[in-house]
């Protein structure tokens, strides 16, 4: 069994959106922060946010890059991730309103802006009883929600009747910001699976901050 790393490294898609403030929340969580701009900055992670912002943009961006492929390949690999708001379109298997460049790796059919655009962002309290606790205070800023689960996703909180978040194996995605609300339980889940998560090459022993051959 692998030993549990007790500050795993977690990178944050600095391409665009908030990312500043998913760092301080991964850090409050006991993490290690990374900003992650291109393919290579993927490399030894244990854990990954994909924050909001334009999911068109992100998509053009990334794939213009190579990036894209290197999210793609990360997520088939295994790495656990967190996607909010433009973070859980790119994430989506598909979606509504026309093609655009995804990662995938989530069954889901997302629609985009589909609680309104800018001026229709709201706050609410989310019922979310798989984090345990209170309800989650979600901030909605042109958010997404989830049209279509496929039979392996776990839909975790609805709101106004439709899916606004969501889990399947290492990945979990929301329609809404909790790093804006002061909201640590979802980067709490992500820290923890990266924690377990081994990103070592076949013959690389891991240590804390560092790996060494075999």
């Amino acid at each position: 069994m692998n030993a549990v790393l007790s500050r795993p490294r977690v990178g944050v898609l600095a391409v665009q959106g908030a990312f500043a403030e998913h760092e301080r929340v991964l850090s409050a969580c006991g993490a290690q922060p990374v900003q992650v701009r291109t393919g290579a900055g993927l490399d030894g992670l244990d854990g990954l946010v994909i924050p909001g912002g334009e999911s068109t943009t992100l998509g053009l961006v990334a794939g213009g890059s190579g990036l894209l492929d290197a999210l793609r390949a990360a997520v088939a690999d295994g790495l656990p991730v967190l996607g909010t708001c433009a973070g859980m379109i790119v994430l989506a298997r598909d979606t509504t309103g026309g093609p655009q460049p995804l990662i995938g790796g989530i069954d889901i059919t997302v629609r985009r802006n589909a609680f309104g655009r800018q001026r229709s962002s709201f706050e609410a309290r989310v019922p979310m009883p798989v984090l345990g606790g209170p309800p989650v205070d979600a901030v909605f800023i042109r958010a997404p929600w989830i049209e279509r689960a496929g039979p392996a996703v776990e839909v975790l909180a609805h709101h106004a009747g439709h899916g606004v978040a969501a889990r399947q194996g290492h990945l979990m995605v929301t329609a809404f910001h909790p790093e804006l609300a002061d909201e640590p339980r979802f980067h709490e889940w992500l820290v923890e699976r990266a924690r377990e998560h081994d990103p070592r090459p076949a013959g690389v022993e891991r240590r804390e901050g560092h790996v060494r051959a075999q």
